[in-house]
């Protein structure tokens, strides 16, 4: 199947809203761009106005109802301002895509506190801050739902933190706290207001920043060898992954 095929019917998430940070770039974008082409209205958040200026009319050239809104998921009255604006925009929230992330290679040695926090206070403080104040519009019953059900979240994380990784304690972390979010509040969440919360990890995913910035092009053709199908993933596969994730057919995991 090219990639370019979905697998997906055309209207698979249809009449759906939905809010991406780092929504503008990466894998993020490609979430987007392949939620709006199934029929979703995107709303995305980042902090570079340019980047998301860039990505919105992209996304309104292939015909997709999208938005862009400024903020930093570190900041709660930014997050607050976007997830409000969301609302009043589409008139509801049916599901949230945390794909925001910090990433630079630093030895352990020579990262400092400052620096680690930074990347805690994206990847994870972020997420559940997002959570947090998109939690009333996703609950079963919440403000502007016109269905019973309870929405979706969903987490972007990473496989660094399963093992050990050179030069990334500090993103490694921040994952493995997201991983730990993301199970609890799929308990909590789940069981009490019907919200639906998962992860998807990526390992390495090519033309993405993660992979021009951090990844030297000796180490990209050593990676490739030690993938089971020989090559590296693609942001069209996680995407794809995310869609079935937020679709109804992910109810049934």
């Amino acid at each position: 199947m090219a990639k370019e095929e979905s697998p997906f019917k055309a209207d698979v998430v249809k009449g759906k809203v939905c809010l991406i940070t780092g929504g503008g770039s990466g894998i993020g974008f490609e979430i987007s761009t392949q939620f709006g082409k199934h029929g979703a209205s995107v709303a995305i958040m980042g902090r570079r106005k340019q980047v998301l200026d860039a990505a919105v009319s992209s996304l309104h050239s292939l015909g997709i109802n999208a938005v862009g809104y400024e903020g930093d998921v570190r900041k709660q009255e930014d997050a607050r301002r976007v997830v409000e604006s969301t609302v009043k925009h589409f008139g509801c929230l049916d599901i949230l895509v945390n794909a925001s992330a910090g990433n630079f290679l630093v030895s352990a040695e020579d990262l400092s506190p400052k620096g680690f926090r930074t990347v805690i206070d994206i990847d994870s403080v972020g997420t559940f801050t997002m959570c947090h104040e998109a939690l009333k519009y996703l609950k079963k019953g919440g403000h502007g739902r016109n269905s019973s059900r309870g929405g979706s979240i969903l987490n972007i994380t990473a496989t660094l933190h399963y093992t050990a990784s050179w030069y990334q304690i500090h993103v490694a972390a921040a994952k493995a706290a997201v991983d730990s979010i993301t199970r609890n509040l799929a308990l909590e969440w789940g069981t009490d207001y019907d919200i639906r919360v998962n992860g998807i990890a990526p390992g390495p995913i090519g033309d993405t920043p993660g992979m021009s910035k951090l990844v030297p092009d000796e180490i990209k053709s050593k990676t490739r060898e030690l993938m089971p199908l020989y090559k590296i993933g693609e942001k069209w596969d996680i995407a794809m992954a995310a869609l079935y994730l937020v679709s109804d057919a992910g109810e049934l995991l």
